[in-house]
């Protein structure tokens, strides 16, 4: 598994965390970190499915 699968769902989680205490404390600037955390985390995440992929793909 590529660090970057690692590192995205890292992000994702962090970022849900991040849009969850925003909403619940009102902190709408709090909200929209998590929201880009986590979009960042999905891209990264969606990297690392590649890498793995043509990692495997090499091994064959």
């Amino acid at each position: 598994m590529s660090t970057n699968r690692v590192e995205g769902a890292i992000d994702k989680g962090v970022g849900a965390a991040k849009e969850a205490i925003g909403k619940a404390t009102g902190n709408e600037r709090l909200e929209a970190e998590g929201l880009a955390q986590k979009a960042k985390g999905d891209i990264q995440n969606k990297v690392g499915q590649a890498q793995d992929a043509i990692g495997d793909a090499i091994k064959k």
